[in-house]
């Protein structure tokens, strides 16, 4: 079975499709914005690689969210609950942990299907 990767550099591939399934790199938003704006950009992000991987974000099968900071729990849920599609939630996980840098405040780690 072939393998595809997208936006491959040395260390990693933002993205890897197998046997019909996408494989998301952990995104991050814009260093030094508050956590509403960089999980807007981090979806949008998501959204552009499941485009170029052949799917969309109805497919996604998992995801694993990062937060720099429980308290920010809310303010990215209510950026979050307003991208998911009705009837598309994937099974999902939200943890804290000490991201790349401080300025980072959340992660977002998709699995998704073609």
């Amino acid at each position: 079975m072939d393998i595809k990767r997208f936006e491959t550099g040395p260390r990693m591939s933002q993205a890897v499709v197998h046997n019909g399934t996408v494989y998301l790199a952990g995104q991050v938003g814009k260093p030094g914005d508050d956590v509403a704006t960089q999980t807007g950009q981090v979806l949008e992000q998501i959204d552009r690689l499941l485009a170029a991987a052949g799917t969309d974000k109805t497919r996604i099968l998992s995801a694993t969210i990062w937060l720099a900071d429980m308290a920010d729990f809310q303010k990215m849920n209510a950026v979050w609950d307003g991208w998911v599609p009705a009837g598309h939630a994937p099974a999902r996980a939200t943890g804290e942990s000490k991201l790349a840098g401080p300025e980072y405040l959340v992660e977002i780690i998709v699995v998704a299907a073609l």
